[in-house]
């Protein structure tokens, strides 16, 4: 029994140090990348500012940096007064009827790329599947696709589509939804992953072909994880329509280019808020939806 215990704290001991091993190497390796990307960063760089008094003086670029994105942010923010609190909203707004059609055609590219996306990355997620899929060629192409897919963004897919397209949502709508197959693909594959087989291989004992041995016996296993990741990309999607209208794919993006521009500063913070309230919106009714489907999916 003693020899049972010495061998047993012998063993733990020894593994202990291992464990202790591995996280100071770890840790060690993840410092040194850090400083080394902070250094390929210009984190670490100095700069020369000038100074009130009119002299010059180097700085660390981070702490000359921060004072000139406070006065930037001041600068978005309006001259709100409490005695001429509507009015002063009323002119920060003054363009809302522009951002309002804007915002709906940004809210409708994201759905439209929102729902060519989850087709799209529904089909492919179960051939990108290892243990779905029909064929390893079929499961090599697939992956290939969707990494593909997901690994350029939607600005350079909308540069892209608007030269082949013109300016308007419809480059919008195949940028998004493009790069929504590729990341939906990827996750829906990864639920697939890891569902139960013993219902496919029921359906399969039964004379199921493939197809019937996904529709029966996967689908209903991945259904709630799959409406949880659609409607997060969702919201991702309405963020990323608003941006890529910068470069002529329609949507709010247009707006904040025009501000720029144009130094309107204001403008600026107040697309920011109308995003922000749009975003809170589509979490909120996305969660109160999920919640919905989930608890219906767990009934008997």
């Amino acid at each position: 029994m003693n020899a049972a215990i010495l061998s047993f704290e012998s063993d733990f001991a020894q593994h202990r140090k291992r464990s202790r091993l591995s996280f100071l190497v770890i840790t060690g390796t993840l410092v040194i990348l850090f400083l080394l990307t902070a250094e390929a960063s210009n984190f670490f760089k100095v700069t020369q500012v000038t100074q009130a008094d009119g002299t010059r003086a180097e700085r660390w670029v981070i702490g000359a940096g921060l004072p000139r994105l406070g006065e930037y942010l001041v600068k978005t923010l309006p001259d709100l007064h409490w005695a001429t609190l509507g009015t002063d909203i009323a002119e920060w707004f003054a363009r809302w009827q522009i951002w309002a059609r804007l915002l709906l055609e940004t809210i409708l590219i994201a759905f439209m790329a929102t729902v060519l996306g989850v087709i799209g990355g529904f089909v492919l997620s179960f051939p990108a599947a290892r243990n779905l899929t029909p064929a390893k060629w079929v499961l090599w192409i697939s992956r290939r696709y969707l990494e593909i897919a997901r690994t350029v963004p939607e600005l350079v897919f909308a540069l892209i589509f608007v030269f082949c397209f013109g300016v308007g949502p419809m480059a919008g709508v195949l940028a998004i939804g493009l790069h929504t197959v590729g990341a939906l693909g990827k996750l829906y594959s990864e639920v697939n992953e890891n569902i139960d087989m013993r219902p496919l291989d029921g359906v399969k004992a039964a004379g199921g072909s493939w197809f019937d041995q996904m529709r029966y016996g996967a689908v209903p296993q991945i259904l709630p994880n799959i409406i949880s990741y659609t409607l997060l990309r969702f919201e991702i999607n309405v963020r990323a329509s608003s941006i890529i209208g910068y470069v002529g794919a329609g949507g709010l993006g247009q707006e904040f280019r025009t501000a720029m521009s144009y130094q309107v500063y204001t403008d600026l913070s107040a697309l920011f808020v109308i995003i922000l309230v749009t975003v809170m919106v589509i979490d909120y009714g996305s969660e109160k939806l999920r919640h919905r489907v989930i608890g219906m999916e767990a009934r008997p």
